[in-house]
């Protein structure tokens, strides 16, 4: 009895010391799994925006030559006219009194002339007297000549193709050659007008080739427009200047970039965005979740021979907010763990599954 007892004993603890073995053997055996990326040089586009206000190219102050009565209105705030289109007829008092006057001194100097000639063909009086009365008339002449032009500026018209402003006088308003009537904005070319601080501009000029600040500006991409609604404009424009004098009360420096403006979608005064994109190519993307921080440095896991290894890098983020550009630390063909960083540790065994 007790022999059997022995027996049983033993088969009882070689069975639990081969379990035991087995669930050691399974514990060596457990490899987790991590998703992976292998990197590779990518070209991407990321963009700096800055808030805008856009001003037709032309913006013409329209005052009248003569002094008067707005006795017409031809056109409304906000009109596209063209150069040469009226805008108001001034009644001029003075300018027609002006007319008058200079029509009734010809008149009589042509009259005195025609006299003078018949009393020098009858030896009458001299030439040398009459050639005084043709002076007079030649006077007259040009003084009816330049009342005649004074009067044609009762008629006020625009001096380039654009688009009405607000209209600050109307029909009986008292005006002179101070008064501005209106404005009107030359918009088949939009300027949009925007600024950076100091750093932002000396870190800006230092992304693009060219010595000088004009071969800077030369060799800068074409530029968006977005509007107040969020809609990207479908045309591009360049930056065409910036300024050379930082304004001391905002300490920013003030830049223009250019827009056709043919369909007249543009405009003047409204406000919007200014995006300028910058290109990078052959950089390396990674995700932000494969990135995890220490203190203030940013870092990953590389996998090598099957463990992951912690790598310091330096990145700048992108546009989408979910990817960042490697600007150091990391090699192409690097494979980099992208998911649960933040549980593993450094030498850590893993297996890469390649995304």
């Amino acid at each position: 009895m007790k022999m059997i007892n022995i027996v049983s004993l033993l088969v009882i603890l070689t069975i639990l010391s081969c379990n035991n073995q087995e669930v050691i053997h399974d514990q060596r055996e457990v490899v987790k799994s991590y998703k992976s990326v292998k990197l590779e040089p990518k070209e991407v586009v990321l963009s700096s925006t800055y808030p805008a206000t856009l001003k037709g190219k032309e913006e013409i102050e329209i005052k009248p030559r003569v002094d008067g009565f707005i006795e017409e209105l031809y056109v409304d705030e906000g009109a596209v006219v063209r150069k040469g289109q009226k805008l108001f007829r001034i009644n001029s008092p003075s300018s027609k009194k002006s007319l008058d006057d200079a029509r009734a001194k010809y008149n009589t100097a042509q009259i005195d002339v025609e006299r003078m000639q018949a009393l020098v063909k009858k030896e009458i009086i001299s030439s040398v007297q009459l050639k005084s009365y043709q002076n007079r008339l030649e006077s007259a002449k040009a003084e009816l000549k330049q009342a005649q032009e004074s009067m044609s500026w009762v008629i006020v018209t625009s001096p380039v193709d654009g688009v009405v402003g607000t209209i600050s006088y109307r029909l009986g308003s008292l005006v002179n050659n101070q008064n501005v009537l209106t404005k009107i904005a030359s918009t088949t070319t939009m300027y949009a007008n925007f600024s950076m601080n100091e750093k932002q501009l000396y870190d800006f000029l230092n992304k693009w080739k060219g010595v000088t600040k004009l071969e800077k500006i030369a060799n800068m991409p074409k530029v968006d427009f977005v509007l107040s609604n969020g809609n990207r404009y479908k045309e591009r424009g360049e930056i065409q200047t910036i300024s050379g004098v930082v304004d001391q009360n905002s300490g920013s420096v003030n830049f223009r970039a250019s827009f056709s403006n043919k369909s007249d979608l543009l405009i003047s005064g409204s406000s919007g965005k200014i995006i300028i994109p910058e290109v990078f190519k052959d950089v390396l993307i990674i995700p932000q979740n494969a990135t995890f921080k220490i203190q203030d440095k940013t870092l990953v896991y590389v996998v090598n021979n099957n463990k992951a290894t912690q790598k310091l890098i330096q990145v700048k983020g992108t546009d989408d907010g979910k990817n960042y550009i490697v600007l150091s630390g990391l090699n192409s063909g690097d494979i980099v763990v992208t998911e649960n960083v933040i549980n593993l540790t450094n030498g850590q065994e893993i297996k890469a599954i390649l995304n």
